[in-house]
């Protein structure tokens, strides 16, 4: 277990989340000849970053002489490249959304939890994705029928973390408010969403930013914006657009969730932070995930980040298999039922009309 610091929970700290800067910018031939590509390209360059033109779609030159030099070389890269075509077949994602789909494929965050560990073959390379408008255009071919269809995009990304290096967040937003019965989901650790105000939308897009505990986004997610700026960019996004809001139907996503010591406490502080911030009319769900890992993610975690805070002890988790038969450690039944019963009752006493859109 994790000793808690008083005042790490007592001391939050509103600290907004830094533009990520690539160290390294890669371009595919590819990407180059698609018109989105050209115009991340020059947004790339306007901010003073050198680019390097590829002479061939495959990326290489990736890997360190460790897992953990590999880990520092690929998340300081972003390669602007084409989405293979196997992508065009969307899978469904429940109980997140009907489909998922992908702007762009890794992270610029460095959680000690991250689910994309194990998940995402190869180096994990931020890739963004230049053929933005096929991508969309294909979304209309999954739409049902005289029904809402909705499609999740921040399965493996964090589209806002890298939203002043592509824009194709706004673009997929607009895109999405000219569409009928088609909804957008995406969800973020980061706060820059001032530029996201003014879209016209339409009631079609329902951006959720995932919070935590100080004490967890302090120690186990960094280079991510802090909980009380994500709250502050949660109620941007939601307050009406006549008071200079979004006006978006928000959600909160609370993951990974941890029985930490105090842990009552602790998301009860940040139940109380939410029902502040959100203190006029507005729509929001949440979404309550608990904290799993598989033996896959466990060992790549623990190679990435050696000193983490994490607590991966198999001995405290009982387990479970997956549809593909992959075995991932979960809390105990005993552990799983507290933590639920605790949510499900402050979130129906705070936000008696807001629904709670799954456990797991």
């Amino acid at each position: 277990m994790i000793a808690v610091q008083e005042e790490v929970v007592a001391k939050p700290v509103v600290r907004k989340s830094k533009l990520w800067m690539p160290k390294r910018v890669l371009i595919t031939p590819a990407a180059l000849q698609e018109p989105w590509g050209q115009q991340m390209y020059e947004r790339v360059k306007s901010l003073g970053l050198p680019v390097e033109e590829l002479k061939q779609n495959r990326l290489t030159d990736l890997r360190g002489e460790d897992e953990r030099e590999t880990y520092r070389k690929a998340k300081s890269t972003l390669a602007i490249v084409t989405t293979p075509a196997s992508a065009f077949k969307l899978q469904p994602i429940p109980p997140s959304a009907d489909y998922q789909f992908h702007l762009a494929e890794g992270c610029p965050a460095h959680c000690q939890y991250c689910y994309l560990a194990g998940s995402l073959q190869g180096p994990p390379v931020i890739r963004t994705y230049a053929n933005l408008p096929a991508i969309l255009e294909n979304l209309k071919n999954y739409q049902k029928p005289g029904q809402v269809t909705t499609f999740e995009a921040s399965c493996y990304t964090d589209p806002l973390g890298i939203e002043h290096l592509t824009g194709s967040l706004s673009e997929t937003i607009r895109f999405f408010g000219e569409q009928e019965n088609m909804h957008l989901r995406w969800v973020s650790k980061f706060d820059q969403v001032d530029h996201l105000l003014g879209l016209a939308h339409n009631g079609n897009t329902h951006p959720r930013l995932s919070l935590n505990t100080n004490f967890v986004a302090s120690l186990m997610e960094g280079g991510t914006a802090s909980v009380d700026a994500r709250i502050e960019a949660l109620r941007k996004l939601a307050m009406p657009k006549a008071m200079g809001g979004g006006g978006y139907k928000v959600g909160v996503v609370l993951a990974p969730i941890m029985p930490l010591p105090d842990w009552e406490e602790q998301y009860t502080h940040l139940l109380d932070r939410i029902e502040q911030a959100l203190n006029f009319p507005c729509e929001v769900t949440f979404e309550l995930i608990t904290h799993r890992f598989t033996p896959g993610s466990k060992a790549l975690l623990q190679e990435w980040y050696p000193n983490t805070s994490v607590d991966f002890d198999e001995t405290n988790r009982t387990f479970k298999f997956n549809k593909f038969g992959g075995k991932k450690f979960v809390y105990p039944a005993v552990t799983m039922g507290m933590l639920r019963s605790f949510f499900q009752s402050e979130l129906k006493r705070r936000f008696p009309e807001a629904p709670i859109l799954y456990w797991t």
